[in-house]
């Protein structure tokens, strides 16, 4: 526990008690929004992000502890374990000292040094390496017989164990590495054969390119590496190799005679063939680890931002999936999100029957009384979009453009199975449009967040690094915005806290057996769901109209009793308490603090009360594209343009500025001074104005400046 208590110090800088406390509340299976919503006292209020980095490092230590465990047993079994490298290998803190300590004792395949050895070659190696010798080539000749025919083979041999002794140093590999990671270049030739591909076009900046591998940035070193997966290019790692031989050289040569000679040669086989292809993909590997990483985070970032994109509420919606010779599929659905009509209308070519559309359109807006039209952002979304605008409805209607970036993905999965048996595809993904307006988080947690089409990169990348980050971004998005439990789908209460699949089925399927829950006590009697499990999920679930108020809020079942006594002291009741400012505001704290319930506790439940259920996420806005702008013919340099930001990478974001092909706002063009983040300067779906610095019609690209 002591050493993965400092490991973990060590990786994260967080304090000793904190990460001690973590530790103990992760091994009571407690989850990371349950510990650092509810638990700051014990994490000296540690949020998410520390939390998930403790750990990952928890998890990189375990793994490490594994790996030392095995590689101690192999070496007991070899009889090679002394009590000197059994030190050496519980002091490693990283895998990759802990492989180099190992390498020498690895069985591999037959080498060429291990030959050598059953040639009996290993002392005349050992004699070369003391270089005390001028006649080497007479103590070699003592070595032909049986397979060694001839010095040379013999010397040849030698050299393959030397080559393997300079391989398995450590100082060797570390010297190397450092040349590696710090003057390394990666240089890259087109596959000739393949550059009239349409698809080798986008990787036409790489054709001939050469980049130092310490500074290429993250999306340019995937972008080759997807080049070269794709065949359309070749890469390779270099350095400076007559400098890289001349430092190892000065590790082993110690004095100039025959032997010097043999070294060299032995040293130059031993870069060749061994140190440099392993060590360069090794660097490489953790080149593209850092690229993952900052991919990765990327890809979190944008999730969190489009997850937690603005609801319009429970609102009576009509949604429209756009489209011409096939229609535009329309639904109504309630505030629920229940779908009530579905059917095709036919407003645009070839049909063109526009009149019969309106009329429609006018007739189910008032037979269903709907608040808001969804219009998903499509093939024909501009049209569908001025079609709208024409009507003039006897209420107010807000109109809305909606994302459909992985609509057609739910459309076709089992929950939208399950969750429609008797319509199609289309019909599914139109309520997904309009559920989305209702509710974003609600209805894009049903997808593989891997399909929402934001980020960059994200098929180049660890899979399992990216599923793993972005589990955990849609948890914490869940569980900060929290989740009515009478009206949460299956998928939605699968990602809270302490709940997960199998829980979330059992709720659905007890929740219809009651007619829904009436209070967060009934949650304990939920089939499978024990005490843990509701200790964790309990203050993430609302439960509206309940009869205590406290259950549609985030104050925790296990802080009722402190309330009470808060209002009780107040001498008013806690319905009374809720939402009553000055009352809360004239409260104490210190007077209700104990060993279980510090200030900070008190301060989250004050919060709390003074507006109780808060959604975290602003209101939805109404925003209208350029009415003029319906193709990338229409747009020139110089516009000013409104626009929506669609997605966020590392070199700058893409706008969507109402037409088929997105504008990039480089990151040089975000600000007049220097971008470190792109995230700090704008954030998913923010609607913004673009100028138009250049179109290029023939590859299809826009370059935008953000203006202020």
């Amino acid at each position: 526990m002591q050493q993965e208590l400092k490991y973990i110090i060590s990786q994260t800088q967080i304090t000793e008690s904190s990460v001690k406390n973590t530790i103990k509340l992760l091994n009571e299976d407690c989850t990371i929004p349950f510990i650092s919503r509810y638990r700051k006292e014990a994490t000296g209020n540690l949020d998410e992000i520390q939390i998930e980095a403790i750990v990952k490092y928890k998890d990189l230590f375990e793994a490490l502890k594994k790996r030392k465990k095995a590689i101690l047993k192999a070496l007991q079994e070899q009889t090679v374990l002394t009590t000197e490298l059994t030190t050496k290998i519980e002091a490693c803190t990283n895998i990759t000292t802990l492989e180099d300590l190992y390498l020498p004792y690895k069985k591999s395949r037959k080498t060429k040094a291990e030959t050598a050895r059953n040639n009996g070659l290993e002392p005349l190696a050992k004699i070369i390496m003391s270089q005390n010798t001028n006649d080497i080539e007479t103590i070699a000749y003592k070595y032909v017989k049986d397979k060694i025919n001839s010095t040379e083979n013999a010397l040849e041999g030698a050299r393959h164990i030397i080559a393997e002794w300079v391989n398995e140093r450590t100082d060797i590999r570390n010297g190397l590495r450092g040349q590696l990671e710090r003057h390394a270049q990666i240089v890259t030739k087109v596959v000739t054969s393949k550059t009239d591909n349409e698809n080798a076009q986008k990787f036409r900046d790489y054709f001939d390119w050469s980049e130092s591998l310490q500074r290429i940035p993250s999306h340019r070193l995937l972008a080759i590496l997807r080049a070269e997966n794709e065949g359309f290019i070749k890469f390779k790692i270099e350095i400076d190799t007559e400098f890289a031989l001349k430092k190892i050289e000065q590790r082993i040569i110690k004095s100039n005679n025959a032997c010097t000679n043999q070294i060299e040669l032995a040293v130059k086989d031993a870069f060749k063939r061994l140190l440099f292809p392993s060590l360069s993909n090794e660097t490489l590997q953790t080149f593209k680890d850092k690229a993952d990483e900052e991919a990765i985070s990327i890809f979190a970032k944008n999730l969190k931002q489009l997850l937690l994109g603005s609801p319009l509420g429970e609102k009576r919606v009509l949604a429209l999936d756009p489209g011409f010779r096939s229609g535009c599929k329309l639904v109504c659905l309630d505030e629920k999100g229940d779908l009530k009509h579905n059917e095709t209308i036919y407003p645009h070519a070839p049909q063109n029957d526009s009149v019969g559309a309106i009329k429609k359109i006018e007739n189910l807006t008032e037979a269903y009384k709907i608040d808001a039209i969804a219009i998903g952002n499509g093939t024909a979304s501009r049209e569908t979009e001025a079609l709208i605008r024409k009507i003039h409805f006897k209420n107010d209607i807000q109109v809305f453009i909606v994302s459909e970036a992985g609509a057609s993905i739910y459309s076709a999965s089992k929950i939208a199975r399950e969750e429609f048996p008797d319509y199609d595809v289309t019909v599914r993904g139109s309520v997904s449009i309009g559920r989305r307006l209702q509710d974003p988080l609600a209805e894009l947690v049903k997808i593989d967040a891997k399909s929402i089409g934001v980020g960059q990169y994200q098929h180049d990348v660890d899979q399992n690094k990216l599923q793993k980050q972005l589990d955990l971004v849609v948890e914490n998005c869940v569980n900060s915005v929290g989740v009515n439990i009478n009206t949460a789908s299956k998928s939605l209460l699968s990602y809270v806290s302490g709940i997960g699949p199998k829980l979330a089925e059992n709720i659905c399927n007890y929740r219809s057996e009651i007619n829904g829950f009436k209070s967060r006590s009934d949650i304990k009697k939920v089939p499978r769901l024990g005490g843990k499990a509701f200790e964790q999920s309990a203050g993430f679930l609302r439960i509206k109209n309940a009869k205590n108020p406290l259950d549609n809020s985030s104050v925790h079942p296990e802080r009722y009793t402190l309330v009470k006594q808060i209002a009780k002291d107040a001498k008013i009741t806690v319905a009374e308490l809720i939402g009553n400012s000055i009352a809360l505001n004239k409260i104490d704290l210190k007077k209700y603090t104990s060993q279980d319930v510090g200030i900070l506790t008190l301060e989250d439940i004050i919060s709390e009360l003074k507006k109780p259920g808060l959604d975290i996420r602003a209101q939805a806005k109404v925003f209208t594209f350029n009415k003029n702008i319906k193709t990338i013919e229409d747009v020139t340099s110089g516009q000013l343009l409104p626009g929506i930001v669609n997605n966020i990478t590392a070199f700058g974001c893409f706008v969507d500025i109402g037409i088929k092909e997105s504008g990039l706002i480089h990151v040089s063009n975000l600000s007049d001074s220097f971008v470190k983040d792109v995230n700090a300067h704008v954030t998913l779906h923010q609607q913004i104005i673009v100028k138009v610095l250049e179109v290029d019609i023939s590859r299809k690209r826009i370059q935008l400046k953000l203006e202020k």
